[in-house]
């Protein structure tokens, strides 16, 4: 598009022209999707949100990027922050340039289709996390448990919510039934006290990608051996297998072994370790460390492991997961899908839990944890099929994605991540590593703090287990009331500043 003129009216014209025909293409691609999608709805009050997420994505499939300056230049939004209202953002922009032109006016979009998608994000956003005060924060504040939080008379819980705590997490993956029925109890104990809803999310544990046994091998230098860059060490199906003399480990999953081919990398320890497949023989993929700290690092059992790039055709239910369900659906609000990766992932889960739910009762909402690659590329999909029939919200799992997609990628796509969900209306759960300093050691780092404080751009951020969780969530709190006065989702507020005004920052 050309966008040369200086004269306000023939820079309006062409604006004009051009605006329309995006919004032209954008309408019957969107009508496409939704032709397409209709089926699948099966809650009436999800319709206008897969009708907004089919506009907002039929139009980013354009270059905006030209336009905004010339829109900037007449004073009129640059549709830069159009994701929660994306049918009355482009039309009225094209009002005002159709008056400006003296073509035919276009008509203005009313105030209420602007806000009406930001009410429903917030009322699913208290809906899955928890209602609030009024100038408590805007993002609700998770809190992983412990284990001793299911036998410890409700104590720990008990400080959270004093803390702020809007809504846990329990680790499915860890425990049991016995453990976890102790946090339920003890939480519904301090509703029926304090009057308010806490909701309780609970997290299947997914499919465990990690090294299952070691064998070091007599020149690997025993157990402690430490991996450089350039060492080798193999990863085998059976660790009797083992190639003599080379430091060896078998997987616990039989689709990492599938995938192992020469050129395949492989993360081990959450991204400590990164190694390349050399080669393959009787049965043993021979891998070379590539990037490694510089002190080394050490291959253990029960550690990560992850092969970026890699589509890993797995189940996302496990067997562990199916019986941790018997208990979930009957007491969990919301259910954290891990490695959720297909519409026939999703569909698995709810026939999962309509077998288990009780005649008439209320099946938990469903969480999607994005930690994949085909996650990723597939997640309007998944937003689709899961809130075609149930609530649904959208965790942005960055410890395993970070890996999968590249560290240097994840702040690109976290925000993208942000922006479809608003589109789709759909909250979203800022989660991995939050203020993971205090948490652990009581006390913070100053790019943590800063991490905290762009997490307010979610619905909902998730602080870890750690002895000083009650502290972090004091902490975290104090952070997201001081960015709510700053910030909404993408828009600057432009609330009074305070420190050049001689008050306290």
């Amino acid at each position: 598009m050309t966008l040369t003129s200086q004269d306000p009216v023939e820079l309006a014209k062409t604006l004009l022209a051009d605006l329309t025909a995006l919004q032209t293409k954008m309408l019957a691609e969107a009508a496409a999707s939704v032709k397409d999608w209709t089926p699948r709805i099966h809650r009436p009050e999800f319709t206008a949100s897969a009708a907004n997420m089919a506009d907002w994505l039929a139009l980013r499939r354009a270059d905006l990027s030209s336009l905004q300056q010339p829109l900037s230049t007449l004073g009129l939004s640059t549709l830069g922050r159009l994701d929660a209202h994306v049918g009355p953002s482009v039309q009225a922009v094209l009002a005002v340039l159709s008056r400006i032109v003296g073509a035919p006016p276009v008509a203005f979009p009313s105030r209420e289709d602007f806000e009406a998608g930001e009410a429903v994000l917030a009322a699913r956003r208290d809906e899955l996390f928890g209602a609030q005060e009024p100038g408590d924060p805007r993002t609700r504040v998770m809190v992983t448990l412990p284990t001793e939080a299911g036998t410890d008379g409700g104590a720990l819980i008990a400080s959270l919510v004093e803390a702020g705590m809007d809504c846990l997490r329990i680790n499915c993956a860890h425990d049991g039934p016995e453990v976890w029925g102790g946090m339920v109890t003890y939480l519904r104990e301090i509703e029926v006290k304090t009057g308010r809803h806490f909701p309780i999310s609970m997290d299947l544990g997914g499919p465990k990608f990690r090294v299952l046994e070691i064998e070091a091998g007599k020149k690997a230098g025993g157990e402690k051996h430490v991996f450089l860059v350039g060492d080798q060490f193999a990863l085998v199906r059976d660790i009797k297998h083992a190639p003599k003399g080379l430091f060896s480990a078998t997987l616990s999953h039989e689709a990492l072994v599938e995938a192992l081919e020469p050129g395949a990398e492989v993360s081990i320890d959450d991204g400590k370790i990164w190694a390349k497949v050399d080669h393959i023989t009787d049965g043993a993929a021979v891998l070379t460390v590539t990037r490694v700290p510089e002190k080394g690092g050490k291959i253990k059992p029960e550690k990560g492991v992850n092969l970026p790039g890699s589509n890993l055709r797995v189940d996302a239910l496990t067997p562990d997961d199916l019986k941790a369900l018997d208990f979930v659906v009957g007491h969990a609000d919301v259910v954290s899908f891990s490695f959720v990766q297909t519409v026939a992932d999703v569909q698995s889960l709810i026939n999962a839990m309509k077998d288990r739910a009780s005649p008439g009762k209320k099946l938990p909402a469903i969480v999607l944890k994005i930690e994949t690659p085909m996650g990723l590329r597939n997640l309007p999909e998944l937003i689709l099929e899961a809130g075609g029939t149930l609530p649904v919200g959208v965790m942005i799992a960055r410890g395993d994605l970070a890996v999968e997609i590249g560290f240097d990628r994840l702040s690109e796509i976290q925000e993208e991540i942000l922006w479809l969900c608003e589109a789709a209306q759909v909250p979203v759960i800022w989660a991995t590593q939050v203020l993971e300093g205090m948490v652990r050691d009581g006390q913070a780092s100053r790019a943590e703090v800063t991490d905290a404080a762009m997490s307010q751009r979610a619905e909902c951020v998730m602080l870890n287990k750690g002895p000083h969780a009650v502290e972090a969530v004091s902490f975290l709190r104090d952070i997201l009331s001081r960015m709510d006065r700053h910030q909404t989702k993408k828009s600057p507020r432009l609330g009074p500043l305070r420190v050049w005004r001689g008050q306290e920052a």
